[in-house]
């Protein structure tokens, strides 16, 4: 934003048109000091390197939106990115996550299988899951199959002659 001298203009015009001029050199000095330059002064190799991080920006940020977007109500924070300078002097997002509740539901073992499945499908949700993503993945999977076994284990009654029964609601 310029300011201009003119735009203070009272009855005390000099002073307030050198408090503005005072300004505008001010923020053009920071501008310049500041600011990298524009893409047209980078070399072909960092233009390259821009260019590379721009795509893996975006890559990581569908990454974790997809992560997002399965888990629902067991998210616990929004995407969260690790962020690198590029020669141009911008960020751009490069490695990211996203906390997801990965704890068994207390005392229900069918809510803790619907949960474990979200889970293991936010976790593969991206295009190209990470090594992280599968060992979620499998995580959720072993925490649905204990409560599975959970499930099995309070279905099954013993009769009064000692046989059990599968009891089935």
């Amino acid at each position: 934003m310029n300011i201009n001298a003119s735009s203070f203009y009272t009855a005390n015009s000099k002073s307030y048109s050198a408090q503005a001029i005072a300004v505008q050199d001010k923020r053009t000095s920071w501008y310049s000091n500041n600011l990298k330059q524009p893409n047209a002064t980078l070399s072909n190799q960092q233009q390259s390197e821009v260019q590379a991080l721009k795509v893996e920006d975006q890559q990581v940020r569908n990454h974790e939106q997809a992560h997002l977007s399965a888990a629902g109500g067991f998210a616990t924070s929004g995407a969260n990115y690790d962020f690198t300078t590029g020669p141009d002097g911008k960020l751009y997002a490069t490695g990211g996550d996203v906390s997801i509740d990965t704890s068994p539901v207390a005392n229900d073992p069918e809510a803790t299988i619907r949960k474990a499945e979200t889970i293991r499908r936010a976790a593969l949700a991206p295009a190209a899951p990470s090594s992280q993503d599968y060992k979620v993945a499998a995580q959720a999977s072993q925490m649905a199959n204990k409560a599975r076994m959970e499930l099995l284990q309070s279905q099954q009654v013993t009769s009064q002659s000692g046989s059990k029964l599968n009891i089935r609601v």
